[in-house]
C-alpha cells in the first residue's frame, strides 16, 4: 500500500481541501496521514482520516482574529497573518520531517509545507495551488501582478522557507516556484471559473473543485423548525472574517438592520462573542458549524467573505452571492463571482455600512432570477467535472512515474 502525507496550517478553510483529498485517497486504497493543528484533530478524525499533530496547541481562529483586529489595512493584515503562519511552519519542520519519513509521496499544500522536508528525504512531491495569481508566467511582458509577486510576495515568502532549507543543507531559493514539484501542480478550481492560462507550464493542471457530500448530517430541531417557518433565509457566513478578538456589535448591527429593512429572514454564522451581547429577532437565527453542502441548499442567498472554500461552495451548491472580500485573495475570488454573474458587485469590507448593504440586497432582489439561473447553470456544469477523480488519476500517474 502506497503511503502519502500532506500538511496544512490555518483556519478550517485552509485544512478542508486536504481533508477532502485525504478521504478520497483513502477510499482508493492509499495509506494517508494529514498533519495540521491539534485543534483540528476531531474534525479530521470525524472524516475517518488519519491525523498527526503539527505545531502548537492554539486556536488558530482566535490568533487570526487578533492579528486582523490590530490592522485595518487588508495588505498589512494579510502579510502579518502570513508571517505568523510562516513562523508556525518553520517551527514545525522537525515534526513534518518525522512524518514524511517512509512515505512514497508528499502532497505539498498551498503553504508549501513538506516541500523542503520531502526534497531532503528524496521523496516525490505533488503541489497544490489555490491562488493562481501566484503561478509564474512564461512571457516577456510582465503585468503589475507579476511584478508585485516578484518584488514583494516571493521574497517575503522565500525567507522563512530558506531557513528550513538551510537546516537540511538545501540550496537557497529566490522564489516559491523553485520549491514546487517539477512534474505536477494540482489546481482544484473549476475550468468554468478559471481557464488554464496559456503561459503556464504544462505541469499546472486545473482539475475541478474537491467536494465530499455530508450525507450523514442531520440538522438540529431548532434549525429545521426555523427553516420551516417562512421564506428561505439569507445566510451570513463570513468565515474567518467573523472570528472576533473583541465584540463587533456595530458590524453585526449593520447586517441585522439591513435584514430588517429588507424584510429578510437570516441565518448567521460566527460573531460568537458579539452574539452574547445581542438578542436576535424571531426572523434571525445564530448557528455554529453546519456543512455548506447542506446549509447553502436551504438559503435564498449567501453573504460571504469570498474565501476559497466558501466561494467554491456557493457556486457548486447553486446559491447567489453577495461578496464582501476582506483581503487580497478574497478580492480575486469575489471578482470571479461578479464576472460570472452569480453574485452582486462586491462590497469592500472598508465600505460596508447599512445603506450599502440594503442597496445591494435590493439589487439582488430585483435581479434574483438572473443570478439564480446563472448559478444553477454553473452548478450543473461543475457537478459534472468530478475534480476528485481527475486528481486521483494524476496522482497515481505521478506515483507510478
Amino acid at each position: 500500500m502506497k503511503k502519502i502525507a500532506m500538511f496544512s496550517m490555518g483556519t478550517r478553510g485552509d485544512v478542508q481541501p486536504y481533508l477532502v483529498l485525504s478521504k478520497e485517497l483513502m477510499n482508493h486504497g492509499y495509506d494517508v496521514v494529514l498533519g495540521t493543528h491539534p485543534c483540528w484533530q476531531s474534525l479530521v478524525e470525524s472524516y475517518g482520516v488519519n491525523f498527526v499533530s503539527i505545531g502548537p496547541d492554539i486556536s488558530i481562529e482566535d490568533e487570526a482574529a487578533k492579528i486582523r483586529g490590530k490592522s485595518k489595512n487588508p495588505m498589512l493584515s494579510m502579510l502579518k497573518t502570513m508571517n505568523f503562519v510562516f513562523k508556525l511552519i518553520q517551527n514545525s519542520t522537525d515534526e513534518i520531517y518525522k512524518y514524511c519519513k517512509g512515505k512514497d509521496l508528499i502532497i505539498v499544500s498551498h503553504s508549501q509545507m513538506g516541500a523542503a522536508e520531502a526534497e531532503a528525504l528524496g521523496i516525490k512531491t505533488v503541489n497544490v495551488t489555490l491562488q493562481t495569481e501566484m503561478l509564474p508566467l512564461d512571457k516577456k511582458e510582465k503585468t503589475f501582478t507579476d511584478k508585485l509577486v516578484a518584488s514583494l510576495i516571493n521574497p517575503f515568502m522565500a525567507k522563512p522557507y530558506n531557513k528550513i532549507r538551510k537546516k537540511y543543507h538545501l540550496k537557497k531559493v529566490k522564489s516559491m516556484d523553485q520549491v514546487m514539484s517539477k512534474t505536477l501542480n494540482l489546481i482544484p478550481i473549476s475550468k468554468y471559473v478559471q481557464a488554464a492560462n496559456p503561459y503556464w507550464a504544462d505541469k499546472n493542471k486545473i482539475v475541478g473543485y474537491w467536494f465530499l457530500e455530508e450525507e450523514n448530517y442531520i440538522p438540529s430541531q431548532e434549525l429545521s423548525a426555523f427553516l420551516a417557518q417562512g421564506d428561505k433565509p439569507i445566510i451570513l457566513s463570513l468565515g474567518a472574517m467573523s472570528f472576533e478578538s473583541t465584540e463587533e456589535i456595530d458590524k453585526l448591527n449593520c447586517f441585522m438592520e439591513a435584514f430588517n429593512e429588507m424584510n429578510k429572514r437570516a441565518i448567521i454564522q460566527g460573531f460568537n462573542k458579539t452574539m452574547k451581547q445581542v438578542s436576535l429577532p424571531d426572523t434571525m437565527m445564530a448557528i455554529d458549524s453546519v456543512p455548506h453542502s447542506w446549509l447553502f441548499k436551504q438559503g435564498y442567498a449567501v453573504i460571504h467573505h469570498c474565501g476559497f472554500g466558501t466561494t467554491a461552495s456557493s457556486m457548486y451548491y447553486g446559491i447567489p452571492s453577495i461578496p464582501i472580500p476582506h483581503v487580497l485573495d478574497q478580492l480575486s475570488f469575489a471578482n470571479h463571482l461578479y464576472r460570472l454573474d452569480v453574485g452582486t458587485k462586491p462590497i469592500k469590507a472598508s465600505e460596508l455600512n447599512t445603506e450599502v448593504l440594503i442597496n445591494t440586497i435590493r439589487e439582488l432582489d430585483n435581479n434574483y432570477e438572473f443570478y439564480k439561473s446563472n448559478v444553477l447553470e454553473l452548478s450543473n456544469k461543475m457537478n459534472l467535472e468530478d475534480g476528485l477523480e481527475k486528481t486521483i488519476q494524476l496522482i497515481e500517474k505521478r506515483l507510478n512515474s
